[in-house]
This record gives C-alpha cells, structure tokens and sequence, in this order.
C-alpha cells in the first residue's frame, strides 16, 4: 500500500470512521484475485481511474464468467472486449443483467452508471466495413462515461461527405479516426480539427493492404500534426486513450 493511502488509512480508524478489522482487511488485500488461470486486478480501479478490462479472445466463456464473478465484489463496471456470439450467450445464461452488442462483440454491465461528460467525442470512420472497430471504440468511450458522436462512412473517396459532417467532428474534444484501405482519411481529418485525433488503421482492404499494416504506416508517417496512432483494429485502445484525454478536460 502507498504512503499516502496508509495514511489515509490510519486517520480514519483514529477518527474512528473504520474499525481496526477493516483496516486490516486493506491492509492484507494484495489487490488481485487469483484464479489460477488469472490474477484479477481489483486494485485497478483506484490506481489508474478505470477498472480492469476483460479482454475475451482466447478465454473461454467459463473462465470470463470466472473473471466477471471475482470483479463483481467490486462493483466496477465490466467491459469485456472480442467476445464471439456464441461465448457471448454463455456468459449472459450466467450474469443476464449484461448487455451484448454482436456490432462490436462486446459485452457490457453497468453497475454504477458513470455520469456523462459534457465534451464529446467523435468517432469517425472512413467506410462502412470499419464498423465492427469504431463500435468498439465508441462503446469503450461510452462505457467509461463519455458522449460520443458517429461519423461513420466519410472517406477520402468521396470526401465532401466528410465536410458535410465536419461541424460535427470540429464540436468534439477528442476525435477518433478509423480506416482501413491506404488509411488517408487521419491526415485529413488532422489538418482540418483543433483538437486531439487518434487514429486507428484496420485490416480491411485487398491483398497489398497486409492486414492493415498499409494503413499503419500511411498514419505514422502522417504529416498533419497532432495525430497519433493505435494498433491495427485496436477500437478499444482509441476509446479508452480518448476517454482519458477527454476526462482531463472534464476535471479542469
């Protein structure tokens, strides 16, 4: 336990607002539950500002309703990410107050809703086929309290569609771009915005496109200023970065 919280600690039992027995419960609390298979991180929340996040490919669906069950004596929300449908059914046969969203395979329990930020966040996508990723990236967003704009469909292609929307875009506090293909939409949407822009290739696009790998390096070598990058199809790293940069602005 840090110096600081120790003591936090000892103040509240001399101020007799904590008894002795709690205070060593604290005390002897690791802030993990083992599980064997996993070390469930329940001291997250309190270092970092956001509990844990279940990542759920590779899992099977018993050993995420294991995890979700050792969370649970924390009453953190749970956000549980690349979850198929089938795996999805299993865990809602045993925690049915979850929600599933096949969009994004993402299963989420609220169980103290976060209060919404006043800022926003836009999600934009580049085409319809970047979906799956910007759902997972808005979802993520939402789940940890933020309001977020779709902009969905406004790639470089057909780019007046994007300026048609760019009032939208340009009233967020964090912008989130997500393409696939040559992965240009980024450094255009970064030349045209004052404000933060993630940007996350995905592996959508024929053969030379490798996976996404195309789009990866067209956003690092981006020229427009300000726009930094994510891993390919990583929705989830956007929506939590971007939740993180938009609750600074919340806090000031």
């Amino acid at each position: 336990m840090a110096k600081n919280n120790m003591a936090a600690l000892l103040k509240q039992v001399a101020d007799q607002q904590l008894s002795v027995d709690a205070a060593m419960a604290q005390l002897d609390d690791p802030g993990f539950v083992d599980l064997d298979y996993a070390k469930v991180d329940t001291d997250r929340q309190r270092r970092t500002g956001y509990p844990e996040v279940i990542y759920g490919e590779g899992k099977t669906a018993e050993q995420i309703i294991g995890i979700i069950q050792a969370m649970l004596t924390t009453k953190v929300n749970i956000l549980v990410t690349r979850v198929s449908e089938e795996k999805a059914d299993q865990v809602l046969h045993a925690y049915p107050e979850m929600t599933y969203r096949a969009d994004a395979q993402v299963l989420l329990w609220q169980q103290t809703p976060p209060t919404p930020t006043t800022h926003k966040i836009a999600v934009v996508t580049a085409g319809t086929s970047d979906l799956k990723v910007a759902e997972e990236a808005a979802l993520t967003a939402e789940a940890f309290g933020n309001v977020v704009s779709r902009v969905y469909d406004v790639g470089v292609a057909g780019i007046h569609r994007l300026f048609a929307r760019l009032d939208v875009i340009r009233d967020a506090q964090v912008v989130i771009v997500i393409a696939g293909m040559e992965g240009a939409l980024a450094s255009v949407v970064g030349g045209l915005v004052d404000k933060p822009v993630i940007a996350v290739p995905t592996s959508v696009g024929y053969g030379a496109s490798f996976g996404g790998i195309s789009a990866l390096l067209t956003m690092l070598n981006s020229c427009a200023s300000g726009v930094t990058v994510v891993n390919i199809d990583n929705g989830f790293g956007a929506g939590y970065s971007a939740s993180q940069i938009n609750h600074l602005t919340e806090n000031n």
